[in-house]
């Protein structure tokens, strides 16, 4: 599965996850919150596949990790509170994993990255 398939993928798995919190005031923020990150990833990845420089494309890229570490926050949240870890265990660590690619990507391309 190529990186492209990979986020399409965990968007969809987010937004599955989206459809089991409980419906309350707190969750319907949690939701947006959730969907909105997950789903930037990979609209910003392919927005770095048309970059027209490489300053672009670093950025775009750099924005989608961001992205993957702000949904993993949201799943951190989540779990434990409002669904039961075992559910979002391994979405977290794909959030992890894609904020390690999306990091090796920078570097690769130059960029300064934080840990």
């Amino acid at each position: 599965m190529n990186l492209r398939e990979r986020l399409l993928k965990f968007a969809k798995r987010c937004i599955e996850i989206s459809k089991i919190l409980p419906k309350s005031y707190e969750c319907e923020s949690l939701k947006r919150q959730l969907i909105n990150a997950a789903t930037s990833i990979g609209a910003n990845f392919e927005e770095a596949d048309g970059a027209l420089s490489k300053k672009d494309f670093i950025n775009k890229v750099a924005i989608s990790r961001k992205e993957a570490k702000e949904t993993r926050y949201w799943l951190a949240v989540i779990s434990g509170s409002f669904v039961d870890p075992k559910i979002v265990a391994d979405d977290i660590d794909e959030a992890g994993q894609i904020v390690k690619i999306l990091s090796a990507i920078l570097i690769k391309m130059g960029a300064t990255v934080k840990r």
